[in-house]
C-alpha cells in the first residue's frame, strides 16, 4: 500500500476533510504538514456546515464553581466537556449563527469554540435576555464582517429591572462601529419579556420572532427596518411550540394534543403565507424516554433549537440529567406523508459525568469553525483541550 506520508496534498486534503472536527484538531498536531493543510483558508471539513453541534451551558445561582459547559458533535456523537469561560458564563450569554455573545455591561461575542473576544460600541440600551441575530449585509465594504440586530430584552435602572420600557430594535454596523436605532417589537408581545418565552429565526433578509406560548409571529425587514403585521401561527392542538430556521425552510416545532394522546410534531412554514403542513412526528418512544413521570405539565420543561438541517429537543430538568434527541431533516420539499420528506430521529447520548444541578440552562444549536479553534489555541497542541 502506498504510504499516507507520499500521497499528493490535494489528495491529503481530499481525505482530511471526511474527518469529524474533534479529529481535525487532534489531526493538526501531527505534524507541520497535517496542520498546514487543515488550518488553510481553502480547507473544509464537510461536518463543520452540514452538521451543526448542540450546546448546553449549565448556570448556577449561586456558586459559578458549579458551573458546567457541554457540546455534542453529531458526527462522532460524543459530548464534549468544554473548559469554562467567564466571559459567557452568566446569565446574559446568548447565540447566534456560529458566535457567543453577553450584552451587558458591554456587547462582546466571540466564534463559538474561540477565545478570541471582540466587543462593540455601547448598545443605546443596556439590556438583560434579548433575542439577537447575525446577518452579513451586502452595504457593509467588508462582506464578511457580520452585522447583528438585537430585539428587546430588559434594562436595568438603578440595578431594578425596568419591565415598562419598550426597547427599540437596535441594529449594528461593523464598518462603523456604531448602533442604530429601529422601531420597537410591535406592542403585541408583551413589554420586558423575558427571551426564554419567544423564539426567534433569521430567514431570507427577515428576523421572524414568535411566542412559545401565545403564537404570535412578526418579522422585521433588515432592508426597510419595517415590522410586518402580528399573526397567529398555532396548528390545531398545538399547547406551544418553537419557530425554527432550518437552511431552506422556516419550521415549526412543538407539542401537538390530540384525542390519540401528545405528540411532538414539526410543520413546514411557507414565509409568504405563513400557512403549515406536517412533515414529521417524533417517534413516541423516543418521546416519552425524554421524561420520567406522567405529569401533565411535563412537556412544559422541553425546549427546542435547530440549524442546517438538525433539530434538537431536550428536557432542561435535572431529574434525567437533561437528555435530548435529535432530528436530522434529510430533504428540502413536502411532507412525509407524501413521500417528499424523509426524517430520521434519534437519541443523543447522555451528558459526561458528573453533571451539576443548574438554576438555567442555556441551550442552542451552532455551526463550529475549525479555524477560528485552531487559530483562538494558537495552532499549537493545546488544541486538543477541547476535545
Amino acid at each position: 500500500m502506498t504510504e499516507f506520508k507520499s500521497l499528493s496534498v490535494d489528495l491529503m486534503e481530499r481525505i482530511l476533510c471526511l474527518l469529524p472536527i474533534p479529529t481535525l484538531i487532534r489531526a493538526s498536531t501531527v505534524c507541520k504538514l497535517w496542520y498546514s493543510i487543515i488550518s488553510s483558508s481553502t480547507f473544509s471539513s464537510s461536518s463543520s456546515s452540514l452538521h451543526p453541534w448542540f450546546f448546553l451551558y449549565g448556570l448556577h445561582n449561586t456558586s459559578s464553581k458549579n458551573n458546567q459547559s457541554f457540546a455534542f458533535d453529531p458526527i462522532s456523537n460524543l459530548w464534549f466537556r468544554l473548559p469554562s469561560n467567564t466571559s459567557f458564563s452568566n446569565n446574559n450569554t446568548t447565540s447566534a449563527a456560529g458566535f457567543l455573545f453577553t450584552t451587558a455591561p458591554t456587547f462582546s461575542f466571540s466564534p463559538v469554540l474561540s477565545r478570541h473576544i471582540s466587543t462593540t460600541s455601547p448598545l443605546h440600551y443596556s439590556r438583560h435576555n434579548p433575542l439577537l441575530g447575525v446577518f452579513y449585509s451586502s452595504h457593509n465594504h467588508n462582506h464578511n464582517r457580520p452585522s447583528f440586530i438585537v430585539v428587546g430584552g430588559v434594562r436595568f435602572i438603578g440595578n431594578l429591572v425596568d419591565i415598562e420600557d419598550r426597547l427599540a430594535v437596535e441594529m449594528y454596523n461593523p464598518d462603523l462601529d456604531s448602533w442604530s436605532i429601529c422601531p420597537p417589537l410591535p406592542s403585541d408581545f408583551p413589554t420586558g419579556f423575558s427571551s426564554s418565552s419567544l423564539s426567534s429565526a433569521l430567514f431570507k433578509g427577515r428576523f421572524y420572532v414568535f411566542g412559545i406560548n401565545s403564537s404570535f409571529v412578526s418579522s422585521f425587514d433588515l432592508e426597510t427596518h419595517v415590522w410586518s403585521n402580528v399573526q397567529t401561527l398555532r396548528p390545531p392542538g398545538v399547547s406551544f411550540s418553537f419557530l425554527i430556521s432550518c437552511k431552506d425552510r422556516l419550521v415549526l416545532a412543538g407539542i401537538c394534543n390530540s384525542q390519540a394522546g401528545s405528540s411532538f410534531n414539526l410543520w413546514r412554514i411557507d414565509e409568504k403565507t405563513m400557512e403549515f403542513s406536517e412533515f414529521a412526528i417524533m417517534p413516541q418512544d423516543l418521546l416519552y424516554s425524554l421524561f420520567d413521570s406522567d405529569e401533565d405539565d411535563k412537556f412544559a420543561c422541553l425546549k427546542c433549537v435547530g440549524l442546517g438541517d438538525l433539530i434538537y429537543v431536550f428536557n432542561e430538568d435535572y431529574h434525567k440529567r437533561y437528555p435530548a434527541c435529535v432530528c436530522e431533516i434529510t430533504t428540502a420539499t413536502t411532507t412525509q406523508q407524501s413521500g417528499g420528506g424523509k426524517c430520521k430521529w434519534r437519541r443523543v447520548p447522555q451528558l459526561p459525568s458528573p453533571v451539576n444541578k443548574f438554576h438555567q440552562v442555556i441551550s442552542f444549536c451552532s455551526t463550529v469553525s475549525l479555524h477560528s479553534i485552531l487559530r483562538g489555541r494558537g495552532g499549537d497542541a493545546g488544541a486538543e483541550a477541547y476535545v
